[in-house]
This record gives structure tokens, sequence and C-alpha cells, in this order.
């Protein structure tokens, strides 16, 4: 997100080209280069977190994405900027294990909706932040010349401010996440972690240690040991000793048999991962990526020229609102405060009221009449041109906020186990980059295309024929019971012996055994016989 406000001025130093279709095309390669790298990469990332678990992966991810900024940030010409941006994709293609990961903290199928909705949340924050430090810090000997003067390393490479910046803010997250971040996965998330136990050590001296008091004294023994005496005659058999205590089950080794029979039995829980809902859903998750498309080609069409070409309705015309970059930027910075807000407010509502299939299905639904009806934007009055383009923009904000989050909760309630979701996420991670990839591209040649034969809207209309695709596909896809709505038999036996074990009825038990009966108390003993 940091490269898009300076990545023209960056193709354009390296004096490759002065043609700005030619610049246009540069700029796509460095921008598509992340996409592809992290298409052929997360496969295998998601499938390593199953190895190796989530935290080596996603910590490991932060610091080749600093890595590849600096790269970047000193890249002489494009081959090297382009192998900066690749080896980005290549070493943090792991945005499929970071929703395992979110994935394995939830175990309530209800929290689903506000827990989902974080991550969304935080990339339309970064969205935000990205693009402002990009933009601020780009070419600093010139925006900022008392600070940096000519002759130094940022007049040499004047796009290595923010790639600086961005890198710190990533190494600080690496060391957060080494220190603090806890392993989700379940096999191994209770193997020895030396980075946990150095942040508990890091944070001993900041925390209060509870005063401990002694609960029993000396003076108390000589009671305490009647009370036992007394609840041994009136508890029932069951707690008298420990054959009839309830027991919770404990967790134990397991036998290197048991451990050789697993590691035989992964290879076939990955064949029968990907079920057809699976499959559907991954598929539906690809389909999504259109939504770039969108990005690309509306502020395109907020900036071409207004025509004065007649129109030939309902298909055949052109025409732009020539509305200037300043323009441009409020509103993208609207949209994107926005999002934060419907992301964190509205979709936990909506997908909690009607569900996470409902909810994507409307969407879809939705999205075919807002890609047709936006090309004809340009012939609304002048006066109405604004709130027309506003209403547009919200529409697709809104919608893109509710459908991402609702098909994560679909992809994790349809995977049949816990231990091939890294695998599940990763491949459905892979295919929406390679979406993303081809899609911009593909979109601005049937743009300019369009433009060519007098069709406007010909890039609008084939995104829009990509969203009448998922809508139908999504007709297959069923909301079944997922692994979150069977009950657990541990956890009904635990709902058991929390049952046996209600403190409640022991302390009543113990009152009643060391209390003297009142209806005694005051009267003569029985006359001997």
């Amino acid at each position: 997100m940091s490269i898009f406000p300076y990545i023209y001025y960056m193709i354009l130093s390296f004096n490759i080209t002065s043609s700005d279709n030619e610049i246009a095309i540069y700029a796509g390669m460095v921008t598509s280069a992340f996409a592809f790298a992290e298409f052929s990469s997360g496969v295998v990332w998601g499938r390593l977190s199953d190895r190796i678990g989530r935290k080596p992966v996603l910590v490991g991810g932060l610091a080749g994405t600093g890595l590849s900024m600096v790269i970047f940030g000193f890249a002489p010409n494009l081959p090297v900027a382009l192998v900066g941006r690749a080896l980005g994709g290549l070493l943090n293609g792991n945005i499929g294990v970071l929703q395992t990961t979110v994935a394995e903290m939830i175990t309530v199928k209800e929290h689903q909706p506000r827990a989902y909705s974080i991550m969304p949340f935080v990339w339309c924050l970064g969205s935000i932040l990205g693009p402002a430090l990009g933009g601020a810090l780009a070419q600093p000997c010139l925006s900022y010349p008392s600070v940096f003067p000519r002759g130094t390393i940022f007049d040499r490479f004047p796009f290595l401010l923010p790639n600086l910046i961005c890198a710190v803010i990533l190494a600080c997250g690496v060391t957060i996440g080494i220190l603090f971040l806890e392993e989700t996965h379940q096999e191994l998330k209770d193997r020895r972690d030396y980075g946990l136990e150095a942040g508990k050590w890091l944070l001993r001296p900041f925390r209060r240690e509870p005063e401990r008091f002694p609960i029993v004294d000396k003076d108390a023994e000589g009671s305490c040991d009647e009370a036992n005496s007394l609840l041994g005659d009136e508890l029932p058999p069951g707690y008298r000793t420990t054959d009839g205590s309830p027991r919770i089950p404990s967790s134990r080794t397991p036998s290197p048999m048991k451990a050789e029979a697993d590691a035989r039995r992964k290879p076939r829980a990955a064949q029968k991962a990907f079920t057809k809902q699976v499959i559907l859903n991954i598929i539906g998750y690809g389909l999504l990526a259109h939504s770039i498309s969108f990005d690309q080609l509306m502020p395109v069409f907020l900036s071409e020229k207004v025509s004065h070409v007649p129109a030939s309705l309902p298909f055949k015309f052109v025409g732009g609102f020539a509305m200037p970059t300043k323009d441009i930027g409020v509103m993208m910075a609207i949209q994107g405060a926005y999002s934060m807000i419907a992301t964190i407010f509205f979709f936990p509502i909506v997908v909690q009221r009607f569900g996470s299939l409902a909810t994507f299905r409307f969407v879809v639904m939705s999205w075919p009449i807002l890609y047709f009806l936006v090309p004809y934007l340009v012939f609304l009055p002048e006066r109405l041109q604004y709130g027309g383009i506003f209403s547009c923009l919200m529409w697709k904000i809104t919608a893109q906020v509710l459908a991402f989050p609702a098909m994560t909760i679909l992809i994790t309630n349809s995977a049949p186990s816990m231990m091939v979701l890294g695998l599940i996420n990763g491949v459905a991670a892979s295919i929406a980059s390679l979406a993303r990839a081809f899609g911009p591209t593909l979109s601005g040649i049937i743009h300019a295309w369009g433009l060519e034969m007098g069709y406007a809207g010909l890039a609008w209309w084939a995104s829009g024929l990509i969203c009448i695709i998922a809508a139908v596909e999504s007709l297959w896809m069923t909301e079944a019971a997922g692994r979150m709505d069977a009950v657990d038999v541990v956890e009904e036996e635990s709902r058991v012996e929390e049952a046996f074990l209600d403190p409640h009825a022991i302390d009543a038990a113990i009152n009643a055994a060391t209390t003297p009966d009142k209806a005694k108390i005051g009267r003569d003993p029985p006359p001997p016989t």
C-alpha cells in the first residue's frame, strides 16, 4: 500500500521510458510481482504452518516483508525493484496462516463475526496509513530540503526513507510477535516457547503480585479435623474415598506408536481436506478479487476528461469527470474511514442476524447492479454527481466489508478438521492472489480497448459478469453444521463432572455437618429407661 503514491515517480526515475502508457505498464508489473509471488508460496506457507506452527510462519513473514522493503528502497533500477517486491510476496504469503490463527483462537461460533471483523479493520487502517507514509516520506530531499540535504543517501535513493520507516515498524512487529504471540496450533501450542518466557520475564517488574494470606492457622486445625471427621459420616460413599471421585481427563504424551500412526494419517487427511463445499468456498473467495478491479478503475474513471461526444445510448458512450487528484484523495480517505466503521460495527450485526451464507449471497447478487450503474454516473446533473459517486463508493465498501469476512467464516467452518485448516486457507489465499495479479491487468486492457471502441463501461460490465458468475456459484454453497456445531464428548463429560463437583452443594454439606441442630439446643436429655 505504501508504494502506490510514488510508484509512478519511481519508475520515472529509472529512466527506462518517458511514455506515460509504458510507465503505467511497468508500475503494474511492480504491483503484480508481489501478488504472483504470493500465489506461488501461499500453499507452501500454509502446509508449513501445519507442521511447525503458526507463530514461526507469521513472525518469519513479517521479517521477510521488512527485508523486501529494504531491498525495494535501495533499488537502483527496475529489475531490483521487481526482485524486492517478489521477495516480499514469497516470504510473506501468510494471509491464510493468519486466518487460520484467528480460526483456532475462536471456539464459539457466535464469536466469529466479531473476531473476523478485526482483520479487515486493521487492513483498512493500513490502507490509510500506508499511502500517507509513502506519499509524505518519498523524495525527502525535495519535500524537506532543510532536514535531508542533497548529497546524502536519501538523495541517491529518493524512495528509501518510507521503506526504512516501514521496515522499522515491521521490526517492532517481529519483536512483539516473538515475545507475546502465543502458538495456536492444537498439537504444538503446549511446546516450550522461549520467546514467551522472555516476554513474561520482561513484564514481571510491571506486574503486581497479589498478597497471599494463609487460609488455615494452627488454632483452626482442630476444628478442621473435627469437620473432616463429620464429613466422613455425612457425605455419600462416593465422596469418602478417591475411588468414587470424579476425575478430569489429563493430557497424556502420545506414545511413539501413536505418533507414527498420526504421521501416516496426516497425508490421508490432507487428501480429504478439499470437500465439495471447501472447493466451492475457495472458488467464491477467488472470485471476490474482482473488487481490486473496482479499486483500479474508479480513480481512472474519475480522472478521465469530460467527453463532449454525443452518446449513443444505451451502451456506447465515453467520458469521465476530470476530477483533480486532491478530490480523489479525499474521497479515498473518506472511503477508508467508512470501511473501518462498517467493518467493526455493521458486519457483526448483519452476520449474527442473517448468517454468513445469506450475507454473502445478498452481497454477490447486488454487486452486478453496482458495476452496471457506475458508468452511467456521467449522465447525472453536475450538482448530483458527487452524491452519486459517494453512493456507489459506499455501496462498494459496504459490500466488501460484508463479503470478505463472511467468506472467511464459511471457509473456516467448512474445513473437515483443524489439522488441515492451514492448508485450506493457504490454497484460498493463493487463488485470491492469482486473481488479484491478473484482475487489474485484464481490467486495464479491457478498459483501454473499450475506450478505443467508444464503450467506456466495457471493463465495468466485464467485472459485473464475474460477479454474476460468483452469484450463481453461491447457490451451490451450503452452511451445514460444522465442527463448531457438534458437541464434543469431552466437553459433555466435563459438564457432568462440574455438576457433581458443584461448590454450593459441597458448602451446604459442610455447613450441615459442622452446625449443631438448633432444635436440640436447650432441651433436656431424655430420662434413662
